[in-house]
């Protein structure tokens, strides 16, 4: 614009210069004439040459300016707010997420299974050998006793005489039965050992036997043994009546008791009789399964299995560490760089830590312990907490059920723990609502930025229009200007060729 006003300037200088040569003045004022006129033209041709569409004026870089200097207040707010609310949204969801690992831990303790696992062990007394091995389920009980086997179960094995190899064994039909299930093979005369094996294995009406076939220094002879273990699952074998005299003698030789007869297990526990289908006994005494491997008298030891427990309670120190060290982080203020967590001074994470300090500093009424402190928990001076396993173990030594009873029972520390967490990050929880409040509002500032977006491009679209026309009416103007001094400053030479 600056450009555009000083050729305007010297355009009408020359004008004036021109006139009054053309009324006979001096030729000191046609020289100065002739050159402001070389000056402007100059000047003019200057302009022209310059950014814009011919005025000089930059009408982008204008444009923008004031788009951004209208835009920027409220820009600033929408970004503050933004920023503001995402950081609480993270901090938020940081907490929640250190409170769901102490409800982790307290799901693991307070598991039934947690203070009901016991050990098991055999010991065998005297010059007996052991008699196998224990396990246990959460329903056994502690106690010692005594479990003297006199017989392990065993399955029936019966084997035929010895015979050439492929040696037929004659027609008829072979019955099998255990229990109430019978199988009837028909057996042809072509028949082999071989083959009724076969025929006994691959059978789908096979009541519960196993056929094999041994190559002995006699010959071959067929084995059948019984799938299980057990009295009820031993077999019988007949032929039927047109069976031919092979098949007859084959079937009452393999149903002729020999010494590998089915029986089942008998023990006694503390001088009470017991009896077993199978070596592995269960039912005899309440969660305890014995898996029998020889006889002998042994003692049966089932105590509590505190190891369970105690990493349960390892697991909610850890838990609750964890949560301390996320709140230290988003309640910090750093003073040499003035920076705060995203939670200082907030109010759910103030309630939140009154909440939790509340139940641990408190005490179980009517429980002998009483406190953390008495199964060796104990709170650090940077508040998170430590255990001592062997003050642990001493308490469940010494009384188990108080242990249990002071974390997990009706107004243990666990149960009232879970109760208070529960209320900030259940499904509607507080923690919960505050957040969909939050992202509410990230929705709606989403929506005015969305609306200031819209408005300032319709401002630009405004503001390029009106500077557009302005540029293009001063480009036209500077070319008026340029034409005219163009024009005078000829009239002027012509007026000094004529002088």
């Amino acid at each position: 614009m600056t450009t555009t006003s000083s050729t305007s300037g010297s355009s009408l200088s020359s004008l004036l210069n021109a006139l009054n040569s053309a009324t006979g003045g001096s030729s000191s004022s046609s020289s100065s004439s002739s050159s402001s006129s070389s000056s402007s033209s100059s000047g003019g041709s200057g302009t022209l040459s310059a950014a814009g569409l011919g005025s000089g004026l930059d009408v982008n870089s204008i444009v923008t300016a004031l788009v951004n200097a209208r835009k920027a207040a409220s820009q600033q707010q929408i970004t503050t707010r933004t920023n503001q609310t995402n950081n609480l949204l993270n901090g938020l969801s940081s907490l929640n997420s250190a409170l769901g690992g102490i409800q982790t831990a307290l799901a693991t303790l307070t598991s039934a299974s947690t203070f009901s696992s016991y050990n098991a062990t055999l010991t065998p007394q005297g010059s007996s050998s052991s008699i196998g091995t224990a396990t246990t389920m959460p329903s056994a009980h502690a106690g010692t006793y005594t479990i003297a086997v006199s017989q392990l179960a065993t399955a029936q094995k019966r084997a035929s005489d010895a015979v050439a190899s492929g040696t037929p064994v004659g027609a008829g039909t072979l019955n099998i039965t255990v229990g109430s299930t019978t199988m009837n093979l028909a057996v042809s005369a072509t028949d082999t050992l071989s083959t009724i094996a076969t025929a006994i294995n691959n059978s789908t009406s096979n009541p519960g036997v196993t056929a094999t076939i041994v190559n002995g220094t006699n010959g071959q002879q067929l084995m059948l043994s019984s799938s299980k273990t057990g009295v009820a699952n031993a077999f019988t074998i007949s032929a039927n009546a047109t069976s031919s005299s092979g098949l007859t003698s084959l079937a009452n030789t393999l149903n002729t008791p020999g010494a590998n007869e089915a029986q089942d297990a008998k023990l006694t526990l503390d001088g009470i009789a017991v009896t077993s289908p199978t070596n592995t006994v269960t039912g005899m005494m309440d969660g305890v399964t014995l898996n029998l491997t020889g006889t002998g008298t042994n003692t049966l030891t089932v105590a509590q299995d505190n190891t369970a427990a105690t990493n349960a309670i390892q697991g909610l120190v850890s838990a609750y560490n964890s949560y301390v060290s996320t709140v230290s982080s988003l309640s910090s203020f750093d003073q040499t760089s003035g920076t705060a967590g995203v939670l200082l001074g907030d109010t759910t994470l103030t309630s939140v830590q009154r909440g939790i300090s509340s139940v641990l500093s408190g005490a179980v009424k009517g429980n002998s312990l009483g406190t953390l402190t008495n199964i060796g928990i104990t709170r650090n001076a940077d508040g998170t907490l430590a255990l001592d396993t062997d003050k642990l173990a001493s308490a469940f030594q010494s009384n188990p059920s108080a242990v249990k009873d002071l974390l997990v029972g009706t107004n243990g520390y666990a149960t009232n723990l879970n109760t208070t967490i529960n209320a900030y990050t259940q499904t509607g929880g507080i923690i919960g609502t505050r957040m969909d409040s939050l992202n509410n509002t990230l929705t709606q500032l989403g929506q005015q930025q969305t609306a200031l977006d819209s408005r300032m491009a319709t401002y630009q679209n405004q503001l390029q229009q009106q500077y557009t026309a302005l540029d293009t009416l001063m480009s036209s103007l500077n070319n008026t200007s340029t034409y005219l001094t163009t024009a005078l400053a000829q009239l002027n030479g012509s007026n000094n060729s004529k002088n």
